[in-house]
């Protein structure tokens, strides 16, 4: 594993060690590491979309609706 040694500004600092004192978290580096996880998630969720943008933006135009789109959308996601 790697170790990082950062710096904080001290809002964010008082906010990292206020979700260890409240026991959300063991320690500032899991906080640290979850905050990445979920960054990478919210990412690929980005990744995602823009593709699906890209390839509508290149197939052209369509006769389906909005609900349509986003329901196709939705479900060529979540299977």
């Amino acid at each position: 594993m790697g170790r990082q040694s950062i710096s904080f500004t001290e809002p964010n600092d008082e906010w990292l060690k206020a979700q260890v004192d409240k026991k959300e978290y063991s320690s500032k580096s899991e906080l640290i590491n979850d905050l990445v996880r979920q960054a990478r998630g919210q990412q690929r969720q980005i990744d995602w979309v823009a593709a699906k943008l890209e390839k509508a933006e290149k197939s052209g135009f369509t006769t389906k609706s909005g609900a349509e789109i986003l329901a196709e959308s939705k479900a060529s996601y979540n299977g």
